[in-house]
């Protein structure tokens, strides 16, 4: 599994900025956010590994259902910032490309991953492949080849893998996914709502 498709979830503390509220437990299509994007990860890669900080149960819980398919780590200084997913992940000695998606992206679908594993597996076994809006602008998810996933344990801070892709830019492949479906992530209650009324008003006109 590694040696194709290893696949990291990383929900960072982006999760819990909505005014005490964890978002990564907002409904969407009648499931907590974390269970659906782990379900998303699971329809396309044969390891989903996600990353959970100590202090939030709930999470957890909410993966109960699926919980014999994932391999879920506990990340004690997760409060450092998300570079301490990465570190966690890297401790785990992954010999393979690795997808990390952050799980507060309602917008992203497995379709989406399936079309990211693709373009890694058909013309990038060796480079970065990310995400981007319909437009170019990047987003998530990123996929790392194999040889990147051993300087996770090098980042810091809530730095994320920007200093592993920075030198990297005129290299990355980059997928475009439908919309903003790549830059979307939702921090507050009423960002919350807009999304939903306008997922809504699509929905009804289509």
């Amino acid at each position: 599994p590694y040696a194709r498709r290893a696949r990291h979830r990383s929900p960072d503390r982006r999760g819990q900025s909505q005014r005490g509220k964890d978002k990564l437990l907002e409904n969407v299509d009648g499931d907590p956010l974390l269970l659906r994007q782990a379900e998303n990860a699971l329809s396309v890669a044969r390891k989903v590994i996600v990353t959970l900080p100590p202090d939030r149960p709930a999470r957890s819980g909410a993966l109960a259902e699926i919980r014999d398919r994932l391999t879920l780590v506990t990340v004690p200084d997760a409060d450092t910032g998300m570079s301490a997913s990465f570190r966690a992940v890297a401790r785990l000695g992954i010999n393979g490309p690795v997808m990390v998606l952050p799980a507060d992206m309602p917008d992203i679908t497995a379709k989406g991953l399936e079309r990211l594993w693709q373009e890694f597996e058909q013309y990038a076994p060796r480079k970065v492949v990310r995400a981007a809006t319909s437009d170019g602008v990047p987003g998530h998810p990123v996929i790392f080849p194999t040889d990147l996933v051993g300087e996770f344990s090098k980042l810091q801070g809530d730095e994320g893998a920007r200093r592993l892709l920075k030198p990297l830019s005129g290299e990355i492949i980059i997928v475009p996914l439908p919309g903003k479906a790549a830059v979307t992530d939702l921090d507050t209650p009423e960002d919350w709502e807009a999304w939903r009324r306008e997922r809504r008003q699509s929905d009804h006109l289509s």
